[in-house]
């Protein structure tokens, strides 16, 4: 298996922990019984449970573009000693995310979002050459 396909389950599992400190935080705010109930009217988050709901959104959103990335370099046979460095990039930048937005690390937040980002571009770029 190459180095970004490797980085690629590592940040399925992060989504997995992500998902799960949300979950925990989610129940914790509303309650089990809103927790287990249809969601009809899905209350709105606030304070921990709320960041880790919109970092966890965020990381879906970044783990398509970096799903791309992965799957045109590994099919492509475009991996190579950048590709792999900014896999590993991208990953350190969502671990780091993620206590960034919950604590509200401004303006680290955005840098270290800028970081990950960059890293999936270069990686696509680089499946083109």
């Amino acid at each position: 298996m190459t180095v970004e396909l490797t980085v690629l389950a590592l940040a399925g599992l992060l989504q997995a922990i992500q998902f799960a400190a949300f979950s925990i935080a989610a129940n914790r705010q509303v309650g089990p019984s809103v927790a287990m109930g249809p969601r009809d009217d899905p209350p709105a988050l606030s304070g921990i449970a709320g960041r880790l709901q919109r970092a966890l959104n965020n990381h879906f959103e970044g783990l398509i573009l970096f799903t791309l990335a992965v799957v045109l370099v590994t099919l492509g046979g475009a991996a190579s000693g950048l590709t792999a460095a900014c896999a590993w990039i991208y990953l350190v930048a969502r671990t780091a995310y993620v206590p960034a937005y919950v604590l509200g690390w401004v303006p680290w937040r955005s840098v270290i979002w800028t970081v990950g980002f960059a890293a999936t571009l270069v990686m696509i770029l680089a499946s083109l050459f």
